[in-house]
This record gives structure tokens, C-alpha cells and sequence, in this order.
């Protein structure tokens, strides 16, 4: 028997292991919509306590907080994600060959966002309150946005980089960087006090729901 080359891409997920995924990312992100919104104080506690550590860390890491809020605020923030979305998708229109693609692409970003405003409006969760606060946010705090924008974009930029069959060294380093994207985004959230823990949890399920729906639907309107 023939063994596949060692550069041979991947094999995509089969059709029951993507539903698989996308139910379990359902099912997670309802539990811990249901929880955040009936304010289970287990809950409430465990972020509580993640916050008043990471406050304390942050007054007394002056240099560590100052390079989080340069992250958080130009390199992984909300806008600069979609400015990243809104170059691919005119890079796939240019191409012409698979506009539908770019058309999925710019909707799935466009929905995302919506989904999480709507969730934040109907949640309206409160954010972390301090007396000495080391940064600012406004709105409401569930789902954290950078957190559920910064998966939904890079995971479909991943998935784009599977399906087009780049190379192995472009889809590990989108790998490596879509992952320190997605994780440091939420450590520089809840470091910086404007966010809890479980916003950020919030955020990241969600952005994987989006991702995984969209792969779904990407695989059934494909020409």
C-alpha cells in the first residue's frame, strides 16, 4: 500500500464529525449563555476570584499591562480583525474564480459581529468594576467581542488556508499565529479588567460556532 507524501494536505473533517463539533459547540455556549444570565453564583465567584488576581497582577506589572493594552488595542482588536477579513474577501473577489467564497467570507464576518451585539444587548452584563482601573471598555460585557471576532476571523482564515490547499508551512504558521491570536486576546481582556473570565470563555465558543456553522454552510453552497 501506498503511503501519502509527507506535504499531502490534511484530510477535511467528514460531514458527521463537523455536525459533531457544531452540536457540542451549541450545546456549551447555551449552558454557559444560561448560567452568565441567571447569574449562578458559582459562577460569579470563580470569576470574581480570576479577576481580583489578575487586577492585582496588573497594578503591579506596569510594563506588562502597557504592551496588553497595545495588543489589545491595535494588534488584536476588533476592527483591526475586520480590516483582516474585509482584505481576504476583496483578494478572493479580485481572483474571480471563487467569489462565492468571498461573498460567504464577508457575511460569515458580517453575521458574527451581529450575532455578538445582540447577545451583549440581550445579556447586559455588567463589567468589572474598579477602583484603580487600568483600562476602559464600554458596552455590555457578555460575549467578550475580541474574544468571539478574533476566533470567528482567524478560524475561517485557517480553515480558507485548509481548503485552498496552501502548503504545509503556510497552514502551521496560520495555525500558530490564528492560535496566540485567539488565546492572548482573551489573557489581555481579562488582565486589563475589562472583561470576566467567562466573557472571554463566552467569546471563543461562540466565535467556534460561527466557524463551524459557516464551514457548513460554505460545504453545501459551494458551486
Amino acid at each position: 500500500m501506498q503511503t501519502p507524501p509527507v506535504d499531502s494536505p490534511p484530510a477535511p473533517p467528514q460531514p458527521r464529525t463537523a455536525l459533531r463539533v457544531t452540536w457540542v459547540l451549541t450545546v456549551c455556549s447555551a449552558l454557559l449563555l444560561t448560567l452568565v444570565a441567571v447569574e449562578w453564583r458559582p459562577l460569579l465567584r470563580l470569576d470574581e476570584d480570576i479577576a481580583g488576581t489578575t487586577h492585582r497582577w496588573a497594578l503591579e506589572e506596569d510594563g506588562l499591562t502597557h504592551a496588553m493594552r497595545i495588543l489589545t488595542d491595535w494588534v488584536w482588536d476588533t476592527w483591526t480583525m475586520r480590516l483582516l477579513c474585509a482584505v481576504v474577501v476583496l483578494w478572493l473577489w479580485w481572483r474571480r474564480a471563487d467569489r462565492w467564497t468571498a461573498v460567504w467570507l464577508g457575511a460569515t464576518c458580517l453575521l458574527g459581529s451581529l450575532l455578538q451585539q445582540v447577545l451583549k444587548a440581550a445579556v447586559d452584563r455588567p463589567r468589572p468594576v474598579w477602583p484603580d482601573p487600568v483600562d476602559s471598555a464600554h458596552y455590555a460585557a457578555f460575549p467578550s467581542g475580541h474574544a468571539m471576532t478574533a476566533t470567528f476571523v482567524c478560524g475561517l482564515l485557517v480553515w480558507l488556508l485548509h481548503h485552498y490547499d496552501t502548503g504545509r508551512v503556510p497552514r502551521r504558521t496560520g495555525t500558530a499565529v490564528a492560535v496566540v491570536s485567539v488565546a492572548g486576546v482573551g489573557v489581555t481582556r481579562v488582565w486589563l479588567g475589562v472583561h470576566w473570565a467567562t466573557d472571554v470563555l463566552g467569546g471563543w465558543l461562540l466565535g467556534g460556532l460561527v466557524v463551524a456553522l459557516a464551514v457548513l454552510v460554505h460545504r453545501r453552497g459551494h458551486p
